[in-house]
């Protein structure tokens, strides 16, 4: 009989290319991959694994079994759906996903109602970009991720996802007190078109990341060739040097928080927003933890919608 822990295993290994990337995709130690493979491959009676260089790669066995493990493990997680689904009420584990606005603007009032609504359900949270986090829903490591694309610049989603809307996220463009454009007054439902921010130095997101990605297509769809001239992950960081008169960034308004007094935002024309979206796999979409995860998330949507 073989284990579903070890197949899991083994398809971790099949999707990651390692085991060190399986381990972290399991959240366990390399060792503890290494030996729940060299238990299924006593189970098959073949090896599964060869020697490629440094790491390994799958057999002609290995590569069958693991295109059997990964049937078998969407189909426990239909039958684990269609189990929750007939009792009617979340219960066991939701692991989730989202980027760092959403878990600061977003899950913590979310998880509070799930937890008051849902006592029975236990929730783990992983801070990750879109990209990583759908990744990860994709290969069943995360049940629930939070995304974001923007209006102009749309990330496609796997055909293995479904998705729902949550909000659009209007956002601004922070500049130093002492800008050109700070103390300029906008009228209400009006805005600064970003071709006026075509001398400034810019604060972005890292290289490669979809945000990133998309203020270069942005600003160069406007006729400006961007100056990155820093590099920051969070906003609060970005916003930092935009007070020190180092440039200017963007600043969505989820998850945004208190701005530095010496920090001016400024409306833009150009109706820059973005989309955020819960994701899962189509085939946990009777899961009732699954409802009621997004249940939760608008709920806390309709509350950032009041305080905005």
């Amino acid at each position: 009989m073989l284990n579903l822990e070890r197949l899991r295993t083994l398809d971790a290994l099949a999707r990651h290319g390692s085991v060190s990337g399986a381990a972290d995709g399991l959240h366990v130690t390399t060792s503890a991959v290494s030996q729940q493979l060299a238990k299924l491959e006593r189970e098959v009676g073949q090896p599964l694994l060869a020697k490629n260089g440094r790491g390994v790669r799958l057999t002609d066995a290995g590569r069958l079994l693991a295109d059997h493990a990964a049937r078998i493990i969407s189909q426990v997680e239909l039958a684990q759906a269609d189990v929750e689904a007939q009792r009617g009420c979340a219960v066991g584990e939701l692991r989730i996903g989202a980027f760092p606005t959403a878990m600061r603007g977003l899950l913590p009032q979310a998880l509070a109602a799930l937890r008051a609504g849902h006592p029975e359900l236990r929730v783990r949270v992983r801070e990750q970009e879109p990209e990583e986090s759908m990744a990860a829903v994709v290969r069943g490591d995360l049940d629930l991720a939070l995304a974001i694309d923007w209006n102009n610049k749309r990330m496609p989603v796997p055909a293995e996802l479904t998705r729902t809307h949550l909000l659009d996220d209007t956002v601004d463009i922070a500049v130093p007190a002492g800008h050109r454009l700070a103390d300029r007054t906008v009228s209400p439902g009006a805005g600064i078109s970003l071709a006026e921010f075509g001398d400034d130095d810019w604060i972005s997101w890292n290289e490669g990341q979809f945000c990133h990605e998309w203020l270069v297509f942005t600003l160069r769809g406007t006729g400006i060739e961007p100056r990155i001239a820093h590099i920051a992950e969070e906003h609060h960081t970005q916003l930092a040097f935009v007070e020190a008169g180092l440039g200017v960034c963007v600043a969505p308004k989820l998850g945004r928080g208190p701005v530095p007094s010496g920090v001016r935002l400024l409306p833009v024309c150009d109706s820059v927003r973005r989309h955020v979206y819960a994701v899962w796999r189509a085939d946990a979409d009777r899961r009732p933890s699954i409802r009621a995860a997004v249940d939760s998330l608008r709920q806390a949507v309709a509350g950032f919608g009041r305080g905005d």
